[in-house]
């Protein structure tokens, strides 16, 4: 048994030293994008595990069709990046093969549909790692139910809490198990300010700080602790500071969910939370993602692969809503505001109002193409 102690602390001793470095190198860091004053702006596209390639490749047609004098006057260039799929992760038994990471750092901006991430063994989720290789620090999820008053975005640190060291932890055979949770000072500093700083550039009056600081008293009680401190800079907005498990209450509470508007929490409690909001606005098939960080930044879809569509042969059948908005989110990250907003306004009448042609679970479905060329035909009559 000593043996296996001695390892830990040497294991955990290179983490700390690890974790310590990357604080430091947060706190150098100061390359920020500037997507208007790039001659060209490169978007990768990563097509993904299971129904990843089917909606990837309908976003990929709409980005052609809405940017197409962009396109065609090198201002943009998209590239599909090959690579990033479960066989030849597993294969060269990396989370993001070399030569992959690579090609995703040519680019200024990826679009990447969804990945598979196997459970047990150590390799790590491609996401998780991506989030940290990019530096992508702030997970934004807007969920919107206008109907019900609903107007909320969600942002969730994304690269450290539970899942910087997910696959780093330490096992005991026959004994225990132990897994690590990490908040730094920097990456929370920064997280907060991005949250506030959207509160107020936006008109939003509160935001809800998300924690469970009376338990996890180190790590989430330092996160609490940073928040308030944020928060003092900007004192027309009223912080709020909810515990995780009530607030998952809340967000179903209809006497009370309509008052909130922001959110701002660490990773895993954004993770859950969020498919909890997706799933109000009508499941999470329906919502985008962005990933966001100073030099890069990432939008995907917040669903998985759907391996079970797939096994039944229905992959044709996917629907790429939720890919469609994470589209739209990148345009609108990269400064095409007004193609963002037909394409909003779109999806809006093919979902919500015409839905003359529907994807959904019945032998009457539509199929994915065939929906994504039902939004390319509503934006030609915009």
């Amino acid at each position: 048994m000593q043996q296996y102690i001695d390892s830990a602390v040497e294991q955990f001793k290179a983490l700390l030293t690890e974790q310590i470095a990357r604080q430091q190198e947060m706190e150098r860091n100061n390359e920020v994008t500037d997507y208007q004053k790039l001659d060209k702006i490169i978007i990768g596209i990563c097509s993904g595990d299971g129904i990843g390639p089917i909606i990837s490749k309908e976003s990929e047609r709409i980005l052609n069709y809405i940017l197409k004098d962009e396109i065609a006057a090198g201002k943009v260039e998209l590239r599909t990046i090959e690579g990033l799929t479960i066989e030849n992760r597993i294969a060269k038994n990396k989370a993001i093969p070399d030569d992959v990471l690579a090609e995703i750092k040519a680019c200024n901006v990826i679009l990447k549909a969804p990945t598979t991430t196997l459970k047990g063994g150590t390799l790590e989720s491609a996401n998780v790692a991506m989030r940290r290789e990019l530096d992508l620090y702030a997970n934004v999820r807007p969920v919107q139910v206008p109907e019900q008053n609903i107007d909320w975005t969600f942002y969730r640190e994304n690269t450290e809490g539970e899942y910087v060291l997910g696959s780093k932890g330490i096992d005991i055979p026959d004994t225990l198990a132990f897994d690590f949770k990490v908040t730094t000072n920097a990456g929370t500093r920064r997280i907060c300010r991005a949250a506030f700083e959207f509160a107020r550039k936006n008109g939003k009056t509160n935001v809800a700080i998300v924690t469970k600081a009376n338990i996890m008293k180190k790590t989430d009680g330092k996160f609490s602790q940073i928040a308030h401190e944020i928060a003092a800079e900007y004192p027309e907005i009223t912080a709020e500071e909810w515990y995780i498990d009530i607030m998952t209450a809340n967000l179903v509470n209809e006497n009370i969910r309509s008052k909130f508007q922001v959110f701002v929490m660490p990773n895993l409690y954004g993770d859950i939370i969020t498919d909890e909001a997706a799933q109000i606005q009508g499941g999470v098939g329906t919502a985008g993602s962005a990933n966001i960080g100073d030099k890069y930044a990432m939008f995907e879809p917040i669903h998985g692969t759907a391996p079970r569509l797939i096994e039944a042969g229905r992959g044709d059948f996917a629907n790429p809503t939720s890919m469609f908005k994470a589209t739209e989110m990148m345009l609108r990250h990269i400064g095409f505001t007004d193609k963002a907003d037909k394409l909003s306004k779109a999806l809006t009448i093919c979902t919500e109002t015409e839905k003359k042609i529907v994807v959904d679970d019945s032998e009457q479905s539509a199929t994915c193409s065939e929906f994504g060329q039902y939004v390319m035909d509503t934006i030609e009559k915009m």
